[in-house]
């Protein structure tokens, strides 16, 4: 009877639902841009979907994210419960910063999201359109300063591309880097500088309320919603896609990495994570396992060449 009983607790256990992972998400980067954005997002939906019952953000802001990825990769070695989020910043972060840590010292699950720039200025700027902002550019670069995110991140490429696009020293361009997307939102509205280039949805509640006037966007397509031209059809051979990553701890067993990627695509497939990337205007470019592994690969080489171009890395 002893041996039944026993035999029946065991055979329950086993039926039962493995407990859903506790998590601690970094977002190495300030409160209130995009890689804060979606690590709040992934918190919010991975406990409304059930993928998680307990999921923590914390920010750890500098360098393109090179500071934070150096803490993470260190502090979280087998550690099944961490992610970080990242992405294409990150990727010129490192080169321009000569990050002895990399994305190679931790591990990629997967890629989210895509979402395009936008060039804003303030609602009482003299600049009406892009192409008052290519004339002021092809003046005097150096009287027009950009504000984006870190120093060779995404925000930073698009400037240079649009400047080399316009037959303009990319070199010479007045760029400002943030550490968060507040900051730099901050600056943009108070003047302080001549325009904003960042992720169209960073944007958009400002644009939509009349304090920012959008200029152009960097899709190959216009942006449903967005009432303002491709850097294309306005005469800028210039398209260009931020995406947003996730990866987990160096040091995970393959079992481990497989739990983290089934609660990831769990969280990408499921209804709320659909919506949310609606509510935010991001595209969903989910792509997990050995195809974002390769898909990283080349990312990084092409950024590489790019930086070299626009004269941030050697």
């Amino acid at each position: 009877m002893k041996h039944f009983f026993l035999a029946s607790i065991l055979a329950g256990a086993l039926a039962l639902p493995a407990a859903a992972a506790d998590y601690t998400i970094m977002a190495p980067a300030a409160p209130g841009g995009g890689w804060d954005q979606t690590a709040r997002s992934l918190q919010a939906v991975m406990q409304s979907e059930g993928v998680s019952s307990n999921v923590q953000v914390m920010n750890v802001p500098g360098a393109g994210g090179t500071i934070g990825l150096a803490q993470f990769a260190s502090q979280q070695k087998g550690n099944p419960n961490a992610l970080i989020v990242g992405g294409y910043v990150m990727v010129g972060a490192i080169l321009t910063n000569q990050s002895p840590v990399t994305l190679a010292d931790v591990t990629p699950i997967a890629r989210l999201t895509g979402e395009y720039e936008a060039i804003v200025v303030p609602a009482n700027s003299d600049i009406q359109n892009i192409g008052q902002l290519v004339e002021k550019l092809k003046a005097d670069p150096g009287s027009v300063s950009w504000a984006g995110g870190s120093a060779g991140g995404v925000d930073h490429i698009g400037a240079g591309l649009i400047a080399k696009a316009a037959g303009v020293d990319p070199t010479k361009i007045n760029y400002i880097a943030y550490s968060g997307g507040g900051e730099a939102l901050a600056a943009i509205l108070g003047g302080q500088v001549t325009v904003g280039i960042s992720s169209y949805g960073e944007f958009q509640a400002q644009v939509a309320a009349g304090a920012l006037r959008l200029l152009a966007v960097s899709s190959a397509e216009r942006i449903a919603g967005a009432d303002a031209p491709t850097l294309k059809e306005s005469g800028l051979d210039v398209v260009l896609q931020n995406w947003r990553m996730v990866a987990a701890a160096p040091g995970l067993t393959d079992e481990q990495k497989a739990a983290i990627q089934a609660d990831v695509e769990k969280l990408a497939k499921s209804a709320g994570w659909q919506e949310t990337l609606k509510t935010k205007n991001w595209q969903d470019t989910y792509l997990s396992g050995a195809a974002f592994e390769e898909q990283l690969a080349k990312d990084i080489t092409a950024t590489e060449a790019i930086l070299k171009d626009i004269g941030l890395v050697k």
